[in-house]
């Protein structure tokens, strides 16, 4: 059966993709209130709208009801540069319908033609199975466990998915020893 945002259960609905503004960060409550969300402060969001507008795109239906968002920046040097996740959330009522697979298709997009990267990277907090699982589906694999990533009590995984620039995928040969957060390269 079809709601009366027009989903459909086991396929995205209509949905158009965005690029966020500044506004929508009063309108995003009932995608963030998932507790494995982050939830940043404004200047960080808008930060992140001025920076790096390409990597921030909104879901939403045809009636306009956000339904999920994504938002990532280029960092690195040399052959390091890269794409990164920053955040990527979906409304409960729209998971399991391809949305979360096509924003990241979006922004993998983005950092292949537009930034020219090697790679796509994120982090995952180690308990959060669900979307560690999903993001192997989406051709992504650990890279590295990041210890006390999240607030100094939860470790990350790093996850990264070679884009075409990264030929013989180097970038995504894991690490065999953890690293801590200060370890991690600078943008």
């Amino acid at each position: 059966s079809e709601g009366e945002d027009g989903v459909k259960e086991g396929r995205v609905p209509m949905t158009s993709l965005r690029r966020f503004t500044a506004e929508d960060v009063f309108g995003f409550t009932n995608i963030n209130l998932d507790y494995l969300t982050e939830t940043y402060n404004l200047a960080f969001y808008f930060q992140y709208l001025v920076r790096w507008p390409e990597y921030f795109e909104v879901a939403e239906t045809p009636s306009g009801r956000m339904m999920g968002y994504i938002m990532g920046k280029a960092e690195g040097k040399g052959t390091n540069w890269h794409g990164h996740v920053t955040a990527l959330t979906v409304a409960p009522e729209f998971r399991r319908i391809g949305l979360a697979q096509h924003l990241m298709n979006e922004l993998e997009e983005i950092s292949e033609k537009k930034h020219n990267g090697y790679f796509v990277d994120l982090f995952v907090r180690k308990s959060n199975e669900l979307a560690i699982n999903m993001y192997k589906k989406f051709g992504y694999s650990v890279y590295r466990r990041v210890i006390g990533y999240y607030s100094g009590e939860e470790d990350a995984y790093d996850m990264r998915k070679a884009l075409a620039r990264d030929v013989d995928k180097e970038s995504i040969i894991p690490l065999k020893n953890p690293v801590y957060p200060e370890d991690l390269e600078a943008p």
